[in-house]
């Protein structure tokens, strides 16, 4: 089914076409109608299934027919839980919405950056994406009211209420006008996101989409049997005897973080860390210049990588493994995206065998493992 089908007007149309979207995913497919018509959506989708743009396209078609909102009522809210993921979903906003006859503002705001240009900013906007915390710092200050939202939009609730927000959400939930449009999309339907659209949706239209419930089939993977200590010296290794270029590299703490960063860098490897404790300028900065292909190596930490959304990534390579298969999985799709091929690589230790046979086993796929010791690191 193409986007002309879904009830979007012809302006509209041709900002897609100009993004070069041929055909619709799945669950735009079924979430476009859906919120035209005004209805609450439930959707289960993994990121990377195509669900920012189900929710963006139709409420930029909506608004369409709105007038302007009052200065500083806002008339669409978007929560999310990270800074990346608020700024990936405004830029989505800015770039269907740039050419359409009716301007729509839309503004992310969020912690770690001052506060006071998001306050001048926020004048004569329509769509407003927000971290719980800022959003609550911002409607403190008068600078922002939520009495005209007429939708809302939980974006990887999942992970919002996993990352502890529930106290700042049910404080924003209570300023919202009860009669408005809602939409949540989590990866899971778990136990705190169940209480909570069982609550805040109304006869929802629900749409489950696994597309990262199984590994890829196009993003090849392959892991290397390597002793702890040479962890470090392996990495480099592979992206100096194979010339990688554009590597997501992903780890478990910050701390690890900073030091691989440290060691790339001396090595002539030029690398940036993204990750909680570093500062929202050096993260966008280290991530605008990932994506345009300036910086050889990102290292990043699950939480930062919410957000990191690269149509052509090359390389996932997976120095820690992750606590969980379903995050292994996330992780590796952040390549092999929109149809392309990708290579995503698993450094192994001792310890971690028998983990990543868990992985392997819940993902359904057998993964080649392959030793090193012969490979000479001398140097690396």
């Amino acid at each position: 089914m193409p986007f002309s089908k879904l009830g979007l007007s012809a302006p509209l149309l041709k900002a897609i076409e100009a993004q070069l979207y041929e055909q619709p995913y799945p669950i735009q497919q079924q979430a476009i109608p859906a919120i035209l018509q005004g209805k609450d959506v439930l959707g289960i989708a993994q990121t990377g299934s195509g669900k920012t743009a189900s929710f963006v396209l139709p409420m930029l078609e909506k608004l369409q027919r709105t007038a302007p909102s009052r200065n500083r009522f806002v008339e669409a809210l978007i929560l999310v839980p990270t800074r990346e993921l608020a700024v990936q979903v405004n830029e989505v906003f800015k770039t269907f919405g740039a050419a359409l006859p009716r301007r729509v503002k839309t503004l992310a705001v969020y912690g770690g950056v001052s506060i006071n240009p998001q306050m001048l900013q926020l004048s004569g906007t329509d769509v407003l994406v927000a971290t719980p915390g800022r959003l609550l710092d911002l409607i403190e200050s008068r600078a922002v009211h939520l009495s005209e939202v007429k939708t809302l939009v939980l974006d990887e609730a999942d992970k919002m209420l996993n990352l502890g927000f529930k106290e700042e959400m049910d404080r924003i939930l209570a300023l919202l006008p009860p009669k408005r449009q809602n939409i949540l999309f989590s990866a899971t339907l778990g136990g705190d996101v169940q209480a909570v659209q069982e609550t805040l949706l109304h006869s929802p239209v629900t749409i489950a989409v696994e597309t990262e419930s199984t590994s890829p089939e196009q993003i090849a993977q392959v892991a290397y049997q390597v002793a702890p200590e040479k962890k470090g010296p392996f990495l480099r290794y592979l992206i100096k005897h194979h010339s990688l270029q554009q590597v997501l590299v992903f780890v478990s703490a910050t701390r690890t973080a900073d030091n691989l960063v440290d060691k790339l860098n001396k090595n002539g490897i030029e690398a940036a860390a993204m990750h909680s404790k570093k500062s929202q300028g050096a993260r966008t900065d280290a991530l605008t210049k990932f994506k345009a292909g300036k910086l050889r190596v990102l290292v990043a930490t699950d939480l930062a990588s919410r957000g990191i959304d690269i149509q052509l990534l090359p390389h996932v390579i997976n120095y820690d493994l992750p606590r969980s298969p379903k995050d292994y999985v996330h992780r590796i799709g952040r390549t092999g995206r929109a149809g392309a091929t990708g290579e995503a690589i698993s450094l192994i230790t001792p310890e971690d065998a028998h983990h990543f046979k868990i992985i392997q086993k819940k993902m359904g796929k057998q993964v080649p493992v392959e030793a090193t010791e012969d490979i000479d690191l001398k140097g690396f």
